[in-house]
């Protein structure tokens, strides 16, 4: 009986492991989406417009986000009056930064535009056909962060930048993201921690908290304060403005 009893704890235990490490990337990913929303929804969302308050190593600033869904983003962030703007779309970027002596609208390096589609999409709607877009994800196991068991799954693009992304295996939701690029020779690292999921009126999951550490040492925390779903857009906000 005794022995019984212990090869029916083994089999249990060997069952449970062949489960948990039959999950593929696909089946994570696809809770994931379901989690914040659902592909219906998130394919619906047209546009994305977001307003936050963003810390940055003690000073405060006010910051604006207009997205339209697989084509366009822009930022706008406002510090003592000074405008630094970030514009990624599907045919180029350009920036503004006044703190780094750039007044005038610049275009962005080639390099920077690595990984541009998944800025201009939506969270969570750049994995919906991911292999249809020239990129492939794999599952490379899984890691504690902040305490959550998530899984670890590294995304490239068809351009080659590297995002690997972390899911809790709890919640089903991405809790950070850490994307690579390389630039001027130099790899070039940014990691954002995302917190305090809240359903929209529109039911998609979004967080409400980003944690973002950029190169250099540099960290910042984005609060949102208001989201909207579908707003009307005017394309023309992400032209470049002439000199």
């Amino acid at each position: 009986m005794k022995a019984l009893k212990t090869g029916f704890i083994f089999f249990a235990v060997v069952t449970i492991a062949m489960v948990a490490k039959a999950q593929t990337a696909d089946e994570i990913i696809n809770k994931y989406i379901a989690a914040i929303g659902g592909k219906d929804k998130l394919n619906s969302i047209k546009t994305l417009y977001y307003e936050s308050s963003l810390d940055v190593m003690g000073n405060e600033a006010a910051s604006t986000t207009y997205i339209v869904s697989g084509k366009a983003y822009k930022s706008e962030t406002d510090f003592s009056g000074q405008k630094i703007v970030q514009c990624i779309t599907d045919k180029g970027g350009w920036s503004v930064n006044p703190l780094m002596g750039q007044s005038a609208p610049e275009e962005l390096p080639k390099d920077m535009l690595k990984g541009g589609e998944l800025q201009y999409s939506v969270l969570g709607a750049g994995f919906i056909d991911y292999a249809a877009k020239g990129s492939k994800l794999e599952l490379l196991g899984k890691e504690k962060i902040n305490n959550a068991s998530t899984y670890k799954l590294k995304l490239t693009t068809k351009d080659s930048a590297v995002i690997t992304y972390y899911i809790d295996s709890a919640t089903n939701y991405a809790v950070r993201a850490v994307t690579a690029v390389s630039a001027n020779g130099q790899q070039i690292e940014t990691t954002i921690g995302f917190l305090d999921y809240q359903k929209t009126d529109f039911g998609y999951a979004f967080p409400m908290k980003q944690q973002i550490d950029l190169p250099q040492g540099i960290s910042l925390t984005v609060t949102v304060k208001k989201v909207e779903i579908n707003k009307d857009i005017d394309p023309k906000i992400f032209d470049m403005p002439k000199s």
